[in-house]
């Protein structure tokens, strides 16, 4: 069976001038149109930058106008380790397919997420054959903790950025999945920067995606943002 392909909103780069790549993977029962919003904010400090919000390439269970990047429903204890492990080449061949397009390499694409989405972006970001230039997790988790030494491609030297933010009042995906997921990486030797939201229910605040900006700009070797300097 021919593995899916995903497409879904993107915005270019505002520049005309692509040099970094920012995939943004939304979360449980959403799709694309539900954060690509934020990749507008970000190109008013990357202008350089193709912002891309694929679709997940299942129709969500619960909310069928909605997509999943893996079923959430069967309560199976292995069901986000074997669903995350299905999902992960294809966002690779989509990573890899847009790379091509704008003639970029794995050092020029930031991997995002939120919620779902987040687990899919540490769970194919840390596995990735090349190191990407960063990773950020909002509102997410790491899957499977005890695969991590055994799976990832990268050693502590070569992991890429990591930076998990989470709102304390997190009904969804409970706030305890920020330290756990920190823990785990720190046990595994790969370093992480986190990020906790006081208040936040499950969402993203405008400081969060404050904060992811400055996060890529390091990521990307750029200067501090200077409409952010004062």
């Amino acid at each position: 069976m021919a593995q899916p392909v995903i497409d879904g909103p993107r915005r270019e780069a505002p520049s005309g001038k692509t040099k970094q790549l920012i995939v943004i993977l939304h979360g449980y029962g959403a799709d694309g149109n539900d954060l690509i919003t934020i990749g507008a904010e970000w190109q008013k400090i990357f202008p350089d930058a193709v912002c891309v919000a694929p679709n997940a390439h299942e129709a969500c269970q619960q909310m069928p106008m909605g997509r999943q990047w893996f079923n959430l429903t069967d309560r199976n204890p292995h069901e986000r380790w074997n669903g995350a492990c299905t999902a992960q080449p294809i966002i690779d061949a989509f990573v890899d397919a847009e790379m091509a397009k704008y003639g970029l390499a794995d050092k020029d694409v930031a991997l995002v997420g939120f919620s779902q989405g987040a687990m899919m972006a540490l769970h194919t970001g840390l596995r990735r054959k090349q190191r990407p230039a960063g990773i950020i997790s909002y509102s997410g988790l790491l899957i499977g903790p005890e695969h991590l030494k055994e799976t990832v491609t990268h050693t502590a030297a070569t992991a890429p950025p990591i930076f998990l933010l989470h709102g304390s009042a997190d009904g969804v995906v409970p706030v305890q999945s920020l330290f756990l997921s920190t823990n785990a990486l720190g046990e595994a030797g790969i370093p992480s920067q986190w990020h906790l939201s006081v208040g936040l229910e499950h969402n993203i605040d405008p400081q969060g995606i404050l904060l992811g900006a400055l996060f890529l700009a390091n990521c990307f070797g750029l200067p501090y943002p200077a409409m952010l300097r004062r």
